[in-house]
């Protein structure tokens, strides 16, 4: 028995030293570097971005008082019959011009600048006049934020309500457009929280007190103080563990990812592959992570065939549901106004990500255009589930000795490579994966956790409620806000080439006791456009020039989210401007312009430039280089589990192969290798 323990011990011992060399190897080293030239999607470097910066300035005379700030720079986007051009050749061949994209506030005017950084000039200069402003810079709203702690009224409102100034917390808010004549000054609202006694400081509204700050002059252009009402109490806000007070539940053991064979995947620059699947991963300050140019492995023809040219979350529309006078301009577009990637997280092994993930920093231009460092912006990880694919059956005669049968049984792991960023912004969480299957899937989810958006009250119990709240009694005076999530993601999908069309397979039973398949290609935008769970249906991307053995087009099924819709009228202010979430699926001819379902300049816009004006024009979409948007929603009525964090709460798409392969690509994926692991079964 001791020699048994023994062993046993001198096993987990080594399994520790695997484990902790396995850690050290593939959570904290290094990527590669790319070993060719740039990659024509690769995402502008620090070089890069230092490079425009210093373009962009000089070009304004440097020695006058110009006053510059950076609100977007990203690469532009080369056409893409070039990038395809440029995939058909070796990398040495042909190196496509590096250009910038960036929009900057110069005097007060929002500036569209196109810069070539191989020629180090700009090529174009263009002033915009129109509605709307570009992405908040985080340095700005820093700023803004500081302006009430130093500001006499302030003050002066925080002694009235007997608070310490020094415990006041201030944070930014878009203001919207409510109608009439567009604002012609670029401001934000601020509002502020009292942090004492608590980390969780947007559980403690300070209510009453209306700041308006204009961003141009960094100055408090508005203030009012109203009314007044308590602060939430700080008891049972805190969320950290180290906080939390018996009784307590059951412990959760750790689970450990064993890699014995390395990590599985290679990534050479921004270009990963991994079993069957290579693809490009690119970093943007507005959308987050950018996926591009996903192949899959065909071995029986020998060759990766196109899926996914370009994929991104494009917009994340938050409309709130009060609309008393403190609270109504609460609608927020968070890639558009704030920025995921400005807002990326900076992940934590072993809490963000397993320990056999691999981490990859992102780059972004500040306020005053220096590159901004975002370490373990993405990690990559392998996941595994218990099975992919069994199959258990008895062959052979039925007699009863068995003598002459046998059983098969089939099982193997699925395992799957996911892309994951984390998106802080306020106070929400969003956790965005990408995950691709060996079986071709590919699968996009979202997940939302963080705190409420909550607003002091005078109730402590559900009784004594007499008006309407706009909300979810939580907790002694603090009411959880509804709201709506509404994610729109950008999918431009190349099946085996850039000649597409769209198909719903819609399913109808022409009388009792079965049901067929009718086709239905959609020849322009109007057709196209889909609310989920209305009918019966499958929606499939096909490539109408190439078909299975058996005659089936080549294509891939849309499996779509949760079929939520916007509950708002559509004249109403907040939906025209989000009107893109009126529909679950839309699809459009590609369009290099056409990437943010919001438009261009979403701070204070009016609708004008949005995904529901360019379908307008009703265009040609059969057989064409199309883009298939798709709209994920969630309505949030709070509930107490949320509170003082919520759990997180999860919605995502998958993208399934549909005849295009000849039979289930899986059969041809090599299985791991087995692991001969040291008998640890005790003997009595």
């Amino acid at each position: 028995m001791k020699k048994q323990q023994s062993s046993f011990i001198a096993m987990a011992s080594t399994l520790k030293m695997v484990f902790m060399l396995l850690f050290s190897i593939f959570t904290i080293s290094p990527v590669s570097c790319y070993k060719g030239a740039h990659h024509p999607l690769d995402p502008l470097s620090p070089k890069e971005l230092t490079l425009v910066q210093t373009i962009v300035k000089k070009s304004y005379n440097p020695s006058s008082n110009n006053s510059i700030s950076f609100h977007y720079v990203g690469l532009d986007e080369p056409e893409k019959p070039t990038v395809l051009s440029w995939l058909s050749k070796p990398i040495t061949e042909t190196l496509i011009p590096r250009r910038a994209l960036v929009f900057t506030r110069v005097n007060e005017q929002t500036h569209e600048i196109i810069v070539d950084l191989s020629k180090r000039i700009i090529v174009s200069d263009e002033v915009y006049k129109g509605p709307g402003y570009p992405l908040l810079t985080a340095d700005e709203q820093v700023a803004a934020i500081q302006l009430p702690l130093t500001y006499g009224p302030f003050i002066e409102s925080a002694k009235k309500r007997d608070l310490n100034v020094s415990y006041a917390v201030c944070s930014t808010f878009t203001v919207g457009w409510y109608g009439g004549a567009e604002r012609t000054k670029r401001v934000v609202k601020v509002q502020c929280y009292y942090n004492k006694d608590t980390v969780n400081l947007y559980l403690r509204p300070i209510e009453g007190i209306q700041i308006v700050v204009d961003l141009d002059k960094m100055e408090i252009a508005e203030y009012s103080d109203t009314f007044k009402i308590p602060v939430p109490k700080a008891d049972g806000t805190d969320y950290r563990f180290s906080e939390q007070k018996p009784p307590f539940g059951p412990r959760i053991n750790g689970a450990a990812i064993m890699q014995t064979n390395g990590p599985g995947f290679e990534i050479d620059g921004h270009t990963i592959r991994w079993v069957n699947w290579e693809f490009h991963l690119a970093f943007d300050v507005r959308v987050g992570p950018i996926i591009s140019l996903a192949s899959i492995y065909d071995p029986e023809k020998h060759t990766y065939r196109s899926v996914l040219y370009r994929g991104h979350i494009s917009e994340l529309f938050v409309p709130y549901m009060d609309p008393t006078e403190e609270y109504y301009y609460k609608t927020f577009f968070d890639c558009g106004e704030f920025g995921f990637g400005q807002n990326a997280a900076s992940l934590v092994p072993l809490a963000d990500c397993p320990n056999n993930a691999v981490f990859m920093d992102g780059y972004y231009a500040a306020h005053d255009g220096s590159a901004v460092k975002v370490s373990n912006a993405f990690c990559i990880f392998r996941k595994a589930r218990w099975r992919y694919h069994v199959a258990t059956y008895r062959v052979g005669d039925s007699e009863p000795s068995g003598k002459h049968s046998y059983d098969i049984t089939e099982a193997r792991p699925e395992v799957s490579l996911v892309v994951r960023m984390v998106a802080t912004i306020g106070n929400y969480d969003h956790i965005i994966d990408w995950e691709f299957k060996p079986s071709g899937s590919i699968k996009a989810q979202v997940g939302l956790s963080g705190i409420l958006e909550v607003k002091s009250t005078t109730f402590t119990n559900v009784d004594q409620i007499n008006e309407e709240v706009y909300g979810t009694l939580l907790a002694d005076n603090t009411i959880g806000l509804n709201h709506d999530h509404f994610l729109t993601y950008r999918l431009d999908l190349d099946i085996d080439g850039v000649a597409n069309s769209f198909v719903k397979q819609n399913l109808v039973s022409p009388r009792k006791s079965y049901w067929t398949v009718v086709s239905e290609t959609a020849k322009t935008e109007s057709e196209a456009k889909i609310r989920s769970g209305m009918a019966p249906s499958d929606l499939v991307i096909v490539n109408p020039n190439k078909k299975t053995k058996p005659g089936n087009h080549h294509g891939y099924r849309l499996i779509p989210g949760t079929a939520t819709h916007p509950l708002l009228l559509e004249d109403d202010y907040p939906q025209i401007r989000g009107a893109f979430s009126k529909y679950n699926v839309w699809v459009t001819p590609y369009n290099k312009s056409e990437v943010w379902a919001g438009g261009k300049y979403v701070d204070q816009s009016q609708g004008q430039d949005t995904l529901a004006v360019w379908t307008l024009r009703d265009r040609k979409i059969e057989n064409e280089d199309i883009v298939l948007w798709h709209v994920l929603g969630y309505h949030h009525s709070p509930c107490q589990e949320d509170f003082p964090v919520m759990p997180t709460l999860n919605a995502g798409f998958e993208l399934r192969p549909t005849n295009f392969f000849e039979r289930n690509p899986v059969l041809k994926v090599l299985p791991p290798k087995p692991v001969r692991w040291p008998n640890c079964t005790a003997k009595p």
